[in-house]
């Protein structure tokens, strides 16, 4: 697997690409997590984000599908007491309905050929009245150093199915009828767009199964 190749030598593009939006991506997620909160990170990579989570949170369980970042989690996150790292699947999660106060999926939803399916199973075990946090990537239109980056990956790996801009990752929530979104912008190199998704009633998800489950 991709993933796994790369796992070891990520945080160094995590640092070195992308440092000053990584860093503030994970300062914002951060400012989300409430002290009694039981948090779901689903494709945690390395840890970076994990480790200013579980240093407020109540509990962490922090999954990835790829061993070789769990790997890299377990070594990051080794002398925190209240992080379960564990493997899972984004589009089949192994967790009963509101299970979570706050699911995180961040840098992954582009990823997916079926984005939906996943957006589906992380407002299932999120609790109602908490919130989904999903940053992610983006790409300008103009050919610039971040598309040069996917469009180099992507020869040799397939592994951008999606590219989203700031608009179309608007777009992609709006279409499946989702409208109580919230979304920051950081600006780089790489920009990360966050999309905070407040659960609200139960039912209105339910009724959107023709789009987020399958």
């Amino acid at each position: 697997m991709f993933w796994d190749l790369v796992s070891k030598y990520y945080t160094f593009f995590e640092k070195l690409y992308n440092g000053r939006v990584n860093r503030e991506m994970c300062k914002k997620v951060a400012e989300r997590i409430a002290s009694d909160d039981e948090v779901l990170e689903c494709a945690c990579g390395t840890g970076m984000i994990s480790v200013h989570i579980a240093a407020i949170c109540r509990s962490l369980t922090a999954t990835d599908f790829s061993d070789g970042m769990l790997v890299q989690t377990r070594k990051r996150c080794a002398k925190l007491d209240n992080v379960r790292v564990e493997k899972g699947n984004i589009l089949h999660l192994n967790y009963a309905d509101e299970t979570f106060d706050k699911v995180i999926a961040a840098n992954v939803i582009h990823l997916l050929e079926h984005p939906e399916i996943a957006l589906g199973e992380l407002l299932r075990v999120c609790k109602k009245g908490g919130e989904v946090i999903i940053p992610t990537y983006l790409v300008n239109h103009t050919w610039g150093l971040s598309q040069v980056l996917v469009w180099f990956v992507n020869r040799f790996s397939k592994i951008f199915v999606g590219r989203f801009s700031e608009k179309t990752y608007k777009k992609f929530f709006e279409k499946l009828g989702l409208t109580n979104v919230s979304y920051e912008l950081i600006e780089g190199r790489m920009p990360c767009g966050i999309a905070i998704i407040r659960k609200q009633d139960k039912l209105e998800y339910a009724d959107k199964s023709r789009y987020i489950h399958k």
